[in-house]
């Protein structure tokens, strides 16, 4: 199965998210080598990345999207977390400072788009600011609208400049949601991210449901997809997430460069055998 067709959303398509199953695991069964498989990704992903490190003319920008409890912090943690921490930044996007509410919606996010070489990993994003407001109707539907257009030709100038681009909404069930946060409450470790709002924010499904469709169709491009990745099985959302990245940076076509320096003219310097003869007759001339 090609998870990059499966889940990708095509450009201009109206996906409904009511008639996505969030438990959907395919072939794949947890107990039958999908944890295996997933440390076959890891190993895979931190070659790859070594490879986009090397070449320096490239980098990755991953953006995961979805209501509270959907795992970011999960997909973080286990599908990607064989990325280097030296080439990789991850960003959390809550309330805007006060400093970054001054400027442009997308001013923060511009300013954390990874380098050439790095890998970036939003845990929310900009897209933030075409759903909330929208839900809660803080801005009107004109200054949506616009701003869909602003972030197309955001991403549009990353993808021209070398950034590739993958979006994830992670999909789960009201019921899923409602069983993590009663996990939440009965492991004093996890107590403190209980909020009142989470709750709230229940009563919002549909709407929020709306407002991804309408996101999807707005902004999944050619160079910047979205991709509906089933999430009630935590270990199939992890599978899936990392052999989409795996699949994208290895269609990036990545090179490793060319060495700078003579090769042989090193060999012969420090690693002849001319050399290893005298570095052990050395001692004994010393003496």
């Amino acid at each position: 199965m090609s998870f990059l067709k499966k889940f990708r959303v095509k450009p201009g398509e109206r996906k409904k998210l009511g008639k996505i199953d969030p438990n959907f695991t395919g072939k794949y069964v947890e107990d039958r080598g999908a944890y295996s498989k997933l440390e076959e990704n890891g190993k895979e992903l931190t070659a790859l990345q070594d490879r986009l490190y090397a070449e320096n003319k490239q980098s990755l920008l991953i953006v995961l999207q979805g209501l509270d409890t959907a795992g970011k912090d999960g997909t973080i943690n286990h599908a990607l977390g064989a990325l280097n921490p030296q080439g990789t930044k991850v960003y959390g996007f809550k309330a805007p400072s006060e400093e970054e509410a001054a400027h442009d919606f997308l001013w923060r996010a511009h300013s954390r788009a990874p380098a050439r070489g790095e890998i970036a990993i939003f845990n929310r994003s900009y897209y933030e600011d075409v759903l909330v407001i929208r839900v809660h109707k803080i801005v009107p539907k004109e200054v949506i609208a616009q701003r869909y257009e602003l972030i197309n030709d955001f991403e549009k100038n990353l993808r021209a400049n070398g950034t590739r681009i993958l979006k994830f909404y992670l999909h789960i069930s009201q019921d899923e949601q409602l069983r993590r946060f009663k996990k939440r409450l009965d492991d004093s470790t996890k107590n403190w991210k209980i909020s009142e709002s989470d709750y709230a924010e229940r009563k919002f499904w549909p709407q929020y449901e709306d407002a991804y469709e309408s996101t999807f169709k707005r902004t999944s491009t050619k160079d910047a997809p979205w991709f509906i990745i089933p999430s009630n099985n935590k270990w199939f959302r992890d599978l899936a997430v990392s052999k989409i990245v795996i699949d994208a940076m290895e269609d990036m076509k990545m090179k490793i460069p060319k060495p700078k320096v003579d090769l042989d003219k090193i060999r012969r310097k420090y690693h002849s055998e001319e050399v290893a003869e005298k570095r052990l007759l050395k001692p004994k001339q010393e003496e």
